[in-house]
């Protein structure tokens, strides 16, 4: 796990590296063990390292491999490096270092771009061919790790977060329109490739973009499951599909365990993470160490979820750790959260795992997270209207369900300067639905949440709370044969039992009856989702500062009635609409954006 970065030049001259270094010191928290900067002929390539897997200095990138003229940089972990190790060697090729980026390295050497159909886990990568001066880069199926670019005539940047984009200076930092609408519509998310602003763009998931010298690209996306029912599954009872189901992420689970140092579990006492530490214990796991974070209550609204979780810890015998956080620490890590966000992100629970993983860091380098199931496996409340939809309603269906506001709302939001032409998030999801490949509305609604919106919410958030403290976090449950299966499976049997109905029928086989059948929880934060005194104040501060009032994003008559009702204003989601206009605001002013 690390951060990476770089440039290429397309107008004959070098690249900048001051500008390369200071991306790469600007990531140093992505990975504080190691550092080193490489430029040949127009590209540049910066790295900050975090050792998990081959802990010595042989596994330092930018890593070269001189017979192929090949340089990479790697952020992430190919679980399955090991077996490829193996089949190339069988192939011909010889090893230096026992690290999954010297694997990434021979493995493009011998299948060229089709190597990432070969990689399970979590990566983004750029990779330069010395000879040629072309350039690839590369991201995982489902985003986990991220890649932001910026563009100009004369040149590309690229990095692991946002910041660092932004610390390499000349960025076109104007707000992009379209992907406020989005965020204001889909409480925060802003789909690949757009960022809320117009000078960066991301990679999407599950691409390879070959550049070339003269700065011309071409991307290939490798991967998209299919949303239908398979030939093959026919004959699959209920029973079968659970017990397929629960394979499959015994081996996603145990494919997370590949690493130097040791691995823990967030264990918020849900199923999802309940069932990764029971499959840690049956696949003999001792002394397992698993985090718990809660909140002091506020207006009578509970912040832990501690009573699952102990039993959950006890049930397995971990080294359980709880960590119970005042309301007033939430005020004071705000920002820093914020600072660590590399798109604005109004979850609640972003400022939960930044608390979190600053304490978690100190114990281990490496967990495991139940994030992403409810995408995968329909446990949200809203995917039964979704399902009732025919399929030729499922835009509109979603629209009415997911969205935060309808188009029409947001000119009451925002100046008009900054309000999009028309509805461009409703015709991004009309687009998506449209697109052959899934069988029922909630088919059409699962492959969105999964590859569009997942991505860029609570997975981006994951990755930008934990690596802020230099805390790699795996996901399971994102792990493409499992969601490959569950795309696959019949949406009755994940609708079932409230939703996630195949896994809890797999969960009840390991778990205690109280955690499965437990009403759903969520991560709350109470002091953000009722405007405690001190968030509040923070926000206020910044909705009333002179660059908000200079910039001009929201119409102040509706900033003001937000203000006089801090908790009485919410969105269609039931999101608290005052958090939602000011962690925009709040983002821009930490980032230097005027």
């Amino acid at each position: 796990m690390c951060g990476l970065s770089g440039e290429i030049r397309f107008d004959g001259h070098r690249p900048d590296l001051a500008a390369v270094e200071r991306m790469s010191e600007r990531l140093a928290e992505r990975g504080p063990d190691d550092g080193g900067i490489w430029t040949h002929g127009a590209a540049a390539l910066g790295h900050r390292r975090l050792k998990i897997i081959d802990l010595s200095d042989l596994g330092a990138q930018p890593m070269t491999d001189a017979q192929a003229g090949l340089t990479a940089v790697f952020n992430g972990c190919v679980y399955n490096y090991r077996e490829l190790r193996e089949e190339l060697r069988g192939l011909g090729h010889r090893f230096m270092s026992t690290s999954d980026t010297e694997v990434v390295l021979k493995a493009y050497r011998q299948w060229g771009t089709a190597c990432v159909e070969r990689f399970y886990g979590m990566f983004a990568f750029a990779l330069v061919e010395h000879r040629s001066g072309r350039v690839v880069l590369g991201r995982d199926r489902l985003g986990i790790k991220p890649l932001y670019l910026a563009r100009t005539p004369d040149r590309l940047r690229f990095a692991s977060s946002l910041p660092a984009l932004l610390a390499s200076g000349d960025v076109d930092t104007s707000l992009d329109p379209v992907a406020v609408h989005q965020y204001l519509s889909w409480h925060a998310t802003v789909a690949a490739p757009r960022t809320v602003l117009n000078g960066v763009r991301k990679l999407p998931p599950a691409t390879v973009r070959v550049v070339e010298p003269d700065g011309t690209h071409r991307d290939h996306v490798y991967w998209q499951p299919s949303y239908t029912r398979r030939a093959e599954d026919a004959d699959m009872t209920a029973a079968d599909w659970s017990d397929a189901l629960l394979d499959a992420l015994r081996t996603a689970v145990r494919r997370r365990m590949v690493s130097d140092v040791p691995v823990g579990v967030l264990l918020s006492g849900g199923l999802d993470s309940s069932l990764i530490v029971a499959l840690l214990a049956q696949e003999g796991q001792r002394d397992l160490m698993t985090f718990s974070v809660g909140f002091e209550s506020e207006a009578g609204e509970d912040g832990d979820e501690f009573p699952y979780s102990d039993l959950v810890a006890r049930e397995f015998g971990t080294d359980h750790h709880r960590l119970m956080v005042p309301s007033d620490r939430v005020s004071t890590a705000l920002d820093g959260a914020v600072a660590a966000m590399s798109e604005p992100m109004t979850s609640h629970d972003a400022v939960a795992f930044y608390l979190l993983s600053e304490q978690v860091s100190k114990e281990v380098k490496v967990v495991q997270s139940g994030q992403g199931a409810d995408e995968v496996l329909a446990g949200y409340h809203w995917y039964p209207r979704l399902a009732e939809a025919a399929r030729p309603d499922a835009a509109e269906r979603y629209a009415d369900t997911y969205f935060d506001r309808p188009h029409a709302d947001l000119a009451d939001v925002l100046e008009p300067g900054m309000l999009a032409d028309d509805d461009v998030s409703g015709r991004f999801v009309r687009e998506h639905m449209a697109v052959p490949g899934a069988e029922t509305a909630l088919d059409a609604a699962l492959r969105l949440d999964t590859h569009v919106m997942l991505v860029d919410d609570p997975v981006k958030r994951v990755d930008n709370m934990t690596m802020a403290w230099g805390l790699e976090a795996r996901v399971p449950f994102l792990d493409h044969e499992l969601v490959e299966l569950a795309a696959a499976c019949p949406p009755g049997l994940k609708l079932a039992d409230g939703g996630k109905g195949v896994l809890k029928t797999a969960g009840r086989r390991l778990l205690p009856r109280d955690v499965v059948d437990r009403p759903k929880g969520y991560f709350p934060v109470p002091a953000i989702r009722h405007m405690a005194g001190p968030v509040l104040k923070r926000v206020r501060e910044a909705l009333e500062a002179p660059e908000a009032r200079h910039r001009g994003l929201f119409r102040e008559p509706y900033v003001s009635r937000l203000l006089e009702a801090p908790d009485e204003h919410r969105t269609r989601r039931g999101a608290n609409a005052l958090w939602q206009v000011a962690l925009l605001e709040i983002w821009l002013q930490t980032h230097g954006i005027t």
